[in-house]
């Protein structure tokens, strides 16, 4: 079996399991060199992310190593995770914490909406020195 050809079978499965797709059997998975390309229509966009979430994680082994000329100590990277969290309008940031360890960031706190949580992550996600994320962020639907 071709590694291409376990990958979709492996997203494949991850989308019939589940429950949050309606009809996983209306998207097309393919994948080129290890690029998982999905295609097709959904019912909403919480599916389209179930989707796209499912296809990202599937097997990853995927480790990162920074590069002694791109290493921050924790307290700067958390001192940017704040700041970049503060410039957000859309999080509140007041409501959220970040954690840092070796260069992985733990969010925590509570939001009123999905897109909160989601933004804050993005926030963080492009810093210097981040190694790896854990949102442990809940929303709490008012």
């Amino acid at each position: 079996m071709s590694y291409d050809v376990k990958i979709e079978d492996d997203v494949r499965g991850a989308l019939a399991l589940d429950r949050r797709l309606t009809s996983p059997d209306e998207v097309a998975i393919s994948s080129v060199d290890g690029t998982v390309v999905l295609r097709g229509t959904v019912g909403s966009f919480s599916q389209r992310y179930a989707a796209v979430s499912d296809a990202r994680h599937v097997d990853d082994h995927l480790h990162v190593r920074i590069l002694d000329a791109d290493r921050r100590a924790d307290a700067d990277i958390r001192g940017a995770a704040l700041e970049a969290l503060h410039r957000d309008t859309e999080v509140p940031s007041n409501l959220v914490d970040v954690k840092v360890s070796d260069g992985w960031l733990t969010l925590t706190g509570e939001v009123s909406w999905q897109d909160q949580s989601n933004a804050a992550y993005y926030d963080v996600a492009n810093l210097q020195g981040v190694t790896g994320i854990t949102n442990e962020i809940k929303v709490i639907t008012p």
